[in-house]
């Protein structure tokens, strides 16, 4: 098992805690990982864009000359993708491009980036987040103890003081411990965990 420290909003060592192996200390699969982030980003992807081919643009329903001895090309409609105003070779039509991944893939693609972030050094365990006001400051603070400028905080309940104290922090994101996806594992920086927050963690993935 790995130990690593707990620190409280000072910043300072407050005490140490081993994590549990089968979540924090597995063995990475980055294709999983990969998988994982290309599945989030194709997911979200809303696939609405539509442009239209010589059959759905209007006009064009007449031949512009005739076929031969006016030393033009040969043409059958004015509505030919060669023609100003004409279709679209190959015009892209709305699609889903969301894909699935099965729960065993999820489970060992999230675990792996966990894993990926404590072989990293990029994980910080704090006893609690706890704030008598919601104040950007405040949690400004909290991230100048820890001497971290990208995090991705993860709770293990909603409270709306820490939430709304981080919302207006540009570098960072809060979720709970029933939304943490991959990709925000890996694109979020530091993952900083509530001392109750591993614990969930590790009960619902171990």
């Amino acid at each position: 098992m790995a130990k690593v420290s707990v620190y409280n909003m000072e910043g300072k060592e407050v005490e140490s805690i081993d994590l549990n192996d089968a979540v924090f200390g597995v063995e990475v699969n980055e294709h999983l990982v990969h998988m994982a982030v290309v599945q989030q980003l194709a997911n979200n992807r809303q696939g609405t864009q539509k442009a239209k081919t010589r059959s759905e643009v209007s006009g064009g329903g007449r031949k512009p000359w005739r076929q031969k001895g006016t030393g033009h090309a040969r043409q059958g409609s004015t509505r030919a993708p060669q023609w100003t105003g004409g279709g679209v070779v190959f015009a892209p039509v709305p699609r889903d491009y969301s894909f699935k991944m099965n729960k065993k893939e999820k489970r060992a693609a999230l675990k792996s980036a966990l894993t990926s972030r404590v072989q990293e050094n990029k994980l910080i365990v704090i006893d609690e987040l706890k704030f008598d006001e919601i104040k950007t400051k405040n949690f400004k603070a909290v991230m100048d103890n820890l001497k971290v400028n990208k995090a991705y905080v993860v709770l293990n309940e909603n409270d709306e003081k820490v939430v709304k104290s981080a919302r207006n922090l540009p570098n960072v994101q809060t979720a709970l411990t029933n939304t943490i996806n991959v990709y925000d594992v890996m694109k979020g920086g530091t993952v900083i965990l509530t001392k109750d927050a591993v614990k969930t963690i590790e009960e619902v993935y171990a």
